[in-house]
């Protein structure tokens, strides 16, 4: 954990002003720690994230929730990937193979609980 100060030493882009509105819009969720904000290695990263967005790419602050979300649903997702792998991985032989030969055939192709495409 590293505090504000640690921070923007840390990442010489990052502007106080920008980190503080950040913080406001839930962009980025420090812990508090004895009355002052820390920020873990993850949300360290997620700041330095969210810089490269901000000032390199210039993702305007309208659009910045909208692709931080986008990218938090794809981490979740892969997230999730990784987890199912791993369950499929400890299951017998004949199960992964039934799983294998599902997706192959593709019955799982589409998500039931997704809507009917137009």
């Amino acid at each position: 954990m590293i505090s504000i100060d640690e921070l923007l030493a840390t990442i010489s882009t990052l502007q106080r002003s920008d980190l503080e509105r950040w913080i406001g819009e839930d962009l980025v969720a420090p812990q508090q720690v004895a009355g002052a904000l820390s920020f873990s290695d993850m949300e360290c990263a997620r700041v330095r994230l969210i810089c490269t967005l901000s000032y390199e790419l210039d993702i305007d602050d309208g659009t910045l929730p909208v692709v931080l979300s986008l990218l938090d649903q794809l981490y979740d997702t892969r997230r999730r990937l990784s987890s199912l792998s791993r369950a499929v991985a400890v299951q017998d032989k004949p199960v992964q193979a039934a799983i294998i030969a599902a997706m192959s055939a593709g019955g799982a192709e589409r998500d039931p609980d997704q809507e009917p495409r137009p």
